[in-house]
């Protein structure tokens, strides 16, 4: 014991180090600046330990850990134990180029010490993946949305309320919104901080934390900023992927079999290519007051479009893919694109006839519509599976919102499941497996805007029913089929209500980065 202590004595006044091999340590206050104390938390074979340096508020850290995953934390971790709402901001690099990809320096919010404790942080991967990652229950396994932006330079963790939110530098070095948050509450205060993970058992890895700032954030009463940010979701692991963050308010993804993305904003219709940094307007005019209902046709050359420019109802078109004069289709309004048939001759569309809304089918040609359902309240969203047999829907009929099947001639009307949620937007993947619904509380009138909301997975085989993403989101989330052509991912929009801020710059923004 005496060789320890007098190991720590010998280092210079500004460091203090871990040096009690097995052991967890508290550091003083005064040595640590803003943190209180340091120590492994989880399972670490190999002590880690803290280092800082006053002079530019930077830290070293070296930890060990198998992991930062599934249903435990393995990291050494410098902390802070505060309340209320905060932001904690970081230059992060890893000190040498040999170790694990995957090993993780990270920005962190969590409620205890304990390696399974709820917990928010932004992690720098070893490979430069910066991923927003949560654990949103004690022992439950970890979550993740990864940005698209490789190794950024700084980065910053915001708690606003039960919200929690991810920026991270662009180019010029200037914070902006990852498109990365989540809802988590936490009970009386937490811990904040920072912390190495080598994702390794048997090493440590090393990395500095430079500029390292603690900000209360103050309630403001300015107007908040809309951010929206169209997400891939991978269904076998539900891992995240940010494609595109913009200010302002973007809706329902199409995607398309040649891997771009269709999405309706202000009235317009536009392609997003992945690996592009900026959308191309389509040319819809003199439509130009498109809505979230438009999508594909099954080989890939036509859009059918949902219009209110004439007579403020809206109305079905169809334009060529890359643009020019819409057709339209109905007759009668207002009229909601929903559904292609698979062969391409047919539309599936929600209309409002003699105070009813309905779901009904109309020739791509156009000619006579014919009704389908007749139960009364609303009947919405109706999509074809990919056979052609079945047109899946929300339906109130009820009491609730619930999803129902029907033969796309419309007979045989049956409820897919029946669950305590109002659902909504069934989607049926490509190759006939899945369906994806959105759920809202059912508390939850229509399908607003800015909810609390989650996407379920259904297995078309036996119905079983798992989570796939939790989010903010609802109207304009997945109005659309969204399914990657290979049936493996989804697309969709979350959105965050940011206050502005003079240190924050909110842009348009479309990177790769490194996934995995």
């Amino acid at each position: 014991m005496k060789i320890a202590f007098r190991r720590l004595f010998m280092l210079p006044s500004c460091v203090v180090a871990l040096a009690l091999s097995g052991s967890r340590v508290f550091a003083k206050a005064q040595t640590l600046g803003i943190f209180e104390g340091h120590q492994d938390v989880g399972t670490v074979l190999h002590a880690g330990s803290a280092e800082y340096y006053p002079t530019n508020h930077s830290y070293t850290i070296a930890g060990s850990g198998e992991n930062m995953w599934f249903g435990e934390d393995d990291f050494h971790f410098v902390w802070t134990k505060i309340s209320g709402d905060i932001s904690i901001t970081a230059d992060i690099a890893f000190l040498g180029t040999a170790g694990n990809n995957h090993r993780k320096a990270v920005l962190m919010i969590r409620q205890s010490l304990d390696g399974n404790s709820k917990a928010v942080d932004i992690a720098r991967h070893g490979d430069g993946l910066t991923s927003f990652q949560y654990r949103d229950e004690t022992g439950g396994n970890t979550h993740e949305v990864e940005s698209n932006v490789s190794a950024p330079h700084t980065v910053r963790l915001e708690k606003r309320g039960d919200y929690f939110y991810a920026f991270i530098s662009g180019k010029d070095g200037k914070l902006q919104p990852a498109g990365a948050s989540t809802k988590l509450g936490f009970t009386g205060p937490f811990y904040i901080g920072i912390g190495v993970s080598a994702h390794d058992k048997d090493v440590v890895e090393r990395a500095t934390f430079s500029n390292v700032k603690l900000s209360k954030l103050m309630q403001t009463v300015e107007s908040p900023t809309l951010i929206s940010t169209l997400e891939t979701v991978t269904i076998a692991s539900t891992d995240r992927h940010v494609e595109y963050v913009t200010p302002g308010h973007l809706e329902a993804p199409n995607w398309s079999r040649d891997g771009y993305f269709l999405y309706n904003r202000d009235g317009k219709i536009f392609r997003l290519n992945l690996h592009e940094s900026e959308p191309i307007l389509i040319a819809t005019a003199p439509q130009n007051s498109c809505n979230n209902d438009h999508g594909l046709s099954p080989d890939g050359k036509l859009i059918a479009i949902s219009d209110q420019s004439e007579g403020k109802q809206s109305h079905i078109y169809i334009v060529p893919i890359d643009g020019g004069t819409p057709r339209r289709i109905t007759s009668d309004g207002p009229s909601y694109w929903h559904g292609w048939s698979p062969d391409g001759k047919t539309l599936a569309f929600t209309s409002q006839r003699g105070g009813e809304f309905d779901i009904y089918s109309i020739p791509v040609e156009g000619g006579a519509e014919t009704r389908l359902t007749t139960a009364p309240g609303l009947d919405d969203g109706a999509e074809y599976s990919p056979d052609g047999a079945y047109l899946y829907f929300n339906s109130e009929r009820t009491g609730s919102m619930q999803i129902w099947r029907m033969r796309a001639d419309g007979s045989n009307q049956e409820q897919v499941i029946s669950d305590s949620t109002n659902d909504w937007s069934p989607h049926i993947s490509p190759d006939g497996k899945w369906m994806v619904f959105l759920a809202y509380e059912k508390t939850v009138n229509g399908h607003p805007p800015n909810k609390d909301v989650a996407l379920y997975l259904m297995s078309i085989a036996d119905k079983k029913v798992h989570l796939l993403a939790k989010l903010f989101g609802g109207q304009g989330t997945i109005n659309v089929p969204s399914w990657s052509p290979d049936s493996s991912k989804l697309a969709f929009v979350s959105y965050e209500l940011l206050p502005r801020s003079a240190s924050i710059r909110i842009e348009s923004r479309s990177q790769t980065s490194k996934t995995h």
